[in-house]
Formats: structure tokens, sequence, C-alpha cells
């Protein structure tokens, strides 16, 4: 992966301080219902993209009920709360969660990014241009159902990733994220995670479930990222507070984790300038505003 930083450094005659940002590869998690385990695929994708060579940031946008942190077993000194009310900057709240992963906590009182007042909007995407650690890839982790938040998040990301398991609830709800998103906020392309499935044919199976209903009733297109199956390792390392590609990592579910970073990693790189973090606020921001 060359960076344009890099590409125009070797032209000579670039001061490094005015070198455009990279383009970042901005995915929304999100799945309709709870307890499909999308905080386990974000966070374990996530470690995954980083040993490919990918600086990735977690964004916890599960407000209210923000759970990576647990889930890594992290203790956050700040969350995006504090960067609204002007207390800490970003880079003071983001916490080290692997070599290349950083995560950006979240809480409660970060809900009002959906509705923020001119003042709190632009001094939100400020500290978004301002940050100093290095980002290629953004994964936002939704929270659960279809509300303002999400479709908000899914509206202004490149990638939209729905995360399904063996249940017929669980497919009716992706269905119906998809149908809203597809029908009310024109978004068009989702990729499909099967979690939790006993075998890649069964995993094959759902995504087809939801690719028929999707094909007679919507104008969408369904990619298949990958299936991770039901292992008791994912259990025995959320209990640890540690994600299951750290601490099993010859499990079934590590190794699936794998194979979608590889999937993932070799999407194509963002080249337009709403790819860089500071512009995918604002985007974010700005539905909130005019909505």
């Amino acid at each position: 992966m060359v960076s344009s930083a890099i590409a125009l450094e070797a032209t000579g005659n670039v001061n490094e301080q005015h070198l455009p940002r990279q383009p970042v590869q901005v995915m929304a998690i999100t799945g309709g219902k709870g307890g499909v385990g999308k905080s386990n695929v974000t966070i374990n994708l996530a470690i995954e993209l980083g040993k490919l060579g990918r600086n990735v940031l977690i964004l916890d946008a599960d407000l209210g009920l923000a759970n990576i942190d647990v889930l890594c077993g992290i203790q956050p000194h700040g969350t995006l709360k504090d960067v609204l009310n002007g207390k800490l900057s970003l880079d003071e709240i983001v916490v080290q969660v692997d070599e290349h992963v950083r995560l950006l906590p979240a809480s409660s009182g970060a809900s009002k990014v959906a509705s923020l007042s001119q003042a709190e909007y632009g001094g939100l995407i400020q500290a978004f241009s301002e940050m100093q650690a290095p980002i290629d890839t953004l994964l936002i982790d939704t929270p659960a159902g279809i509300g303002s938040q999400v479709t908000a998040f899914c509206r202004a990301a490149r990638e939209v990733v729905v995360v399904v398991c063996d249940e017929p609830t669980s497919i009716a709800d992706a269905y119906s994220t998809i149908k809203v998103l597809s029908t009310e906020f024109q978004v068009k392309r989702f990729n499909i995670v099967v979690n939790k499935v006993a075998s890649s044919d069964r995993a094959l199976d759902l995504f087809d479930k939801v690719l028929e209903k999707t094909d007679i009733e919507l104008d969408v297109m369904l990619n298949y990222l990958g299936a991770v199956p039901q292992d008791q390792h994912l259990h025995f390392g959320a209990c640890e507070q540690s994600p299951v590609v750290r601490s099993y990592p010859a499990s079934q579910a590590a190794r699936a984790f794998k194979r979608l970073a590889k999937t993932v990693d070799g999407w194509p790189e963002p080249l337009q300038p709403i790819g860089h973090v500071e512009f995918f606020v604002e985007r974010l921001v700005m539905q909130g505003v005019t909505e």
C-alpha cells in the first residue's frame, strides 16, 4: 500500500508538513439486532488488519452501551464527550489496543453527535483534522437497531458491513436495516458477514436468504465478505477480556478473522477527499444538522 505522501516524497522538493493526508477506508459495522457479535467482529478484524500493516482507528459508536474497551480489557481515560466539552483532544483520549490499532472510546454523552451546535460541529471536525495518530482505516462499531445514529454512520461511511447470525430474527433485522438504508438513504452496497455459524455451507445458505429477498424487493448490491464459525474460544476470549485473535490465534474463529482481513485489505484504496477522516466527520455531522 503506497500512500500519496510517499509518492510525493519520491519526487523531491516537497515540504513534509504540507503533504496531503492519505484517504481513509471508512467502514461502518452494523447488524440490525443486538447480540450478533458486531463488536467482536470489529475488534478482531481491526487487529488482523493491523497485522497486515494498516493503521486502524476504531470508533466505538455504540453510544451509551460502548463495550470495545471492555472486550479489550482496557480502561479509557477519556471519551468523545470530553472532546465535545473541550476538555481533551482526540489524541488524548485515543487508547492503544494493538501495535497498529487504536480505539476512540465513546460514552452516553456522545449521543449528541447527531445534533451538534454549529460551534461543536466545527470543533469536532477540527479535532479530527488535527489528529496526529496515523490512520488509513476507520472501523465504526454502530449501535444495534436502525435508529438515526446507525443511519448517520452508515450513510457517511464508504463501506457498510452487516453482521448476521443463524437466527430468523437476525436475518429479518438485517434485511430491515438494508431496506431502510437503501430506500430512505440511498446506500446501495452492503457487505455481509455471517457470524457464529456451524459451517461454511450454512453461512452461504444464510447469505442466500438475505440475497433472495433483497434481489426481489430492493435495488442493492450484496457482497459475501465471509463467515466466522461458532467457536468456544470466542467465549473464552470474551471472559478473559482479550480478542480471540490475540488470545487463541490458532482457533477456527481467529483464522476466519484473518481471512476476512485479507479480503478487506484487498479492496481498492479510497482516492477521493471524502475518504479523509475529517471529511467523514463532516459528512456525518452535516447529516445531523440538516435533518
